[in-house]
This record gives C-alpha cells, structure tokens and sequence, in this order.
C-alpha cells in the first residue's frame, strides 16, 4: 500500500469516529438521518457542480445504476443496523458485522477484481480482523450470548458492508466514476428514500434540529468526506487492503470516547491497540 492511500485511510478514520461519536449524541433515528443527509445535499452541491464544470464526467444509465445500487446498499445497512441494536447488544453486533466485512471484501475481491494478497498482506488482514473482536470484546460478548439471533444479524451486516465496498470499489476503479459524484449521487437517491417518511413525521425532524442541529452539521458534513477519502484511495488500491485498514477508525473511536468520557483504555483495548497497528504495518508495507 502507497504512502498517500495509507494517509488518506487514516484521515478518514479520524474522520469516521469522530462522526460516529457525533451521531452518538443524538441518539439517531431516521430524522436524524434525513437532516444529515440534507446538509451532505447542500453542503456539497457546489463541489459537485464546480466538478461537473471543470471535467467531463460521463453520467449514463451504468453510472446511474451504480449511484442507485450503492444508495440501496448503504441505506440497507442503516436500517439492519438500527434493528441489529435493537434485539442484540452492541458490543456483540458491532464487533461480528465490523470484523467479518473486511475480512469478506478481502476473499471476494480475489474473485471479483483479481487482486493478490501477498503473505504480508493476509497476516495484516488477519490482525487487524482479530483486533477488532479484542478491542470490542466480541469474543466474550459471543460466548456469552443466550440467542445466535443477534450474531446472524452481526453476519448479514457484515455482508452488506462488502457489499457496498465492493460495489464502490466497481464504481470508481472500473467505471471511473469520481468518488464526490458516486457519494453525492448515493445521498441524493438515499435523501428521496427518506423524505416520505421525513415529511410524515415533521414534528420530529424539527424537534431533532433543534435538539441536535450542531451534530447533523457535523456529520453531514464528516461522513461523506470521511468515505470520499476512502473512495479516492480505492481508485488506486486493493480494495482488499482498504476495507481492513480503514477499520482503524474502532481504534480510534474508542481512544475518543476514554478520553472524552474518562474511561480506562485497559489492558484489553492496549493489547487490541498494539495487534491493530502491526496489522495495518503489514498491510502498509505489503505493497500495491
């Protein structure tokens, strides 16, 4: 892996935890989702538009159908997502759906691109995989689990997210789309899903914006730059090498939270730490 899709991964990591945490704060819900998207919607209009004037971007119906497809996906993975926390506790469904999509974006891209993983690239893989069930207490969280009900849907997850990242990755490496216009595109179609629903219950759109308008901000305006950089490296890298290492953003949402909420990090999370970065080392130093 290059030395600028390594940076532009762990700037997006950065990124990702620090959105996830906003959203967090408010709690979520589709109204919260509906005005974030609003705010991607508007705040990156004038990038789009500045992009459309100055290249010439081809958009037929394959672009089309790649926007519409990576708008499904990720607005799937929301909704199973919200569902997954609801019947599972999160420290048993985020770890299985987070640790298992890289690892699946890893093998399906051996088939479906035609990548090659060297030796240093599988073992970096497969710490950073094993890190994330460390640092989130998947393991014991599995083990201790009373129904397989919340792991399956940990698993349906995790194939969502591969899903989507390897779909993307289609999208910007093989039809050349530029990541702002799949990510503005994939808002758009997302944004129109919602608005029925938006419209319905208005009352609550307002209320979120007032309760938690500097976190819509916020996020709206992180989560697609967040994927935007993650997408720019795709354009020139594995995809099988980006999925597990962005994953790091775990890493550093869970600094975050200890040191914004005064937790201990633990002798857990510091040996999670360490097995992550001589994961991403190996990756890093696996080549292109």
């Amino acid at each position: 892996m290059s030395f600028v899709a390594l940076m532009l991964i762990i700037v997006s990591a950065f990124m990702h935890a620090t959105w996830n945490y906003l959203a967090k704060r408010s709690q979520g819900g589709f109204a919260f989702v509906w005005l974030y998207m609003i705010v991607s919607t508007v705040v990156y209009a004038p990038f789009v538009a500045v992009l459309l004037f100055l290249k010439d971007v081809h958009i037929g119906w394959l672009e089309i159908g790649f926007m519409v497809g990576s708008a499904v996906i990720h607005l799937a993975y929301s909704l199973l997502l919200q569902k997954g926390y609801q019947i599972g506790d999160l420290s048993l469904v985020y770890p299985v759906c987070r640790g298992t999509g890289p690892l699946l974006v890893a093998i399906a891209a051996i088939f479906i691109y035609d990548e090659k993983l060297t030796t240093s690239g599988v073992i970096g893989i497969a710490l950073i995989t094993i890190s994330i069930f460390i640092i989130t207490g998947g393991v014991q969280a599995i083990k201790k689990a009373d129904t397989v009900v919340p792991v399956l849907y940990g698993l349906l997850i995790g194939v969502v997210i591969a899903s989507y990242t390897l779909l993307d990755k289609g999208a910007v490496s093989v039809v050349f789309i530029p990541p702002l216009l799949l990510t503005y595109g994939s808002i758009i179609v997302q944004t129109m899903m919602l608005s029925p629903l938006a419209i319905r219950h208005w009352k609550d759109v307002r209320h979120e914006w007032r309760q938690h308008r500097k976190e819509a901000i916020g996020v709206g305006v992180l989560n697609q730059l967040a994927y935007i950089l993650v997408l720019t490296a795709m354009t020139f890298t594995q995809v099988s090498y980006v999925a597990p290492v962005r994953e790091m953003s775990i890493l550093i949402g869970t600094i975050i939270g200890s040191r914004i909420l005064s937790e201990g990090f633990g002798v857990r999370r510091v040996v999670a730490a360490g097995t992550m970065v001589v994961g991403i080392m190996a990756v890093a130093l696996s080549g292109s």
